[in-house]
């Protein structure tokens, strides 16, 4: 495993903790799908939650949400339509989210948890 890869295994784990922490009951963790891959699928209050989590090491010149791209947020979606109709959930309420999760010399420094970050067009046909 490459530095890279082990930076974002160590963005995940704090990413879940958070979420679980704030409520959230973790569903799946790097849900895997013919369309992408989703980082974390959570629940909290009947709202299927994806989660898209970004790891980066300081100092960064801008914010990991920032590399979200239109590209990855469209592989998303629908990576989540496929998640959703894999398990017969296509009706259930959903949103995606973002967790910047930022590295420094002394290990973690932060984690911010971007709720509804992006949302889908109307003609995307989700939540």
């Amino acid at each position: 495993m490459d530095a890279r890869q082990r930076l974002g295994e160590l963005g995940e784990a704090a990413a879940e903790r958070m979420l679980v922490a704030s409520g959230h009951r973790v569903l799946e963790r790097r849900a895997r799908m013919r369309a992408g891959e989703i980082d974390l699928v959570a629940e909290i209050a009947g709202i299927v939650v994806f989660v898209e989590v970004k790891a980066r090491r300081r100092p960064v010149d801008a914010r990991p949400a920032d590399s979200v791209t239109a590209y990855k947020r469209r592989r998303m979606m629908r990576a989540a339509l496929a998640w959703l109709a894999r398990r017969g959930w296509s009706d259930r309420p959903c949103r995606f989210d973002v967790v910047e999760v930022w590295f420094g010399g002394a290990g973690l420094e932060e984690v911010r948890h971007l709720d509804d970050a992006f949302r889908p067009g109307i003609d995307d046909g989700i939540c």
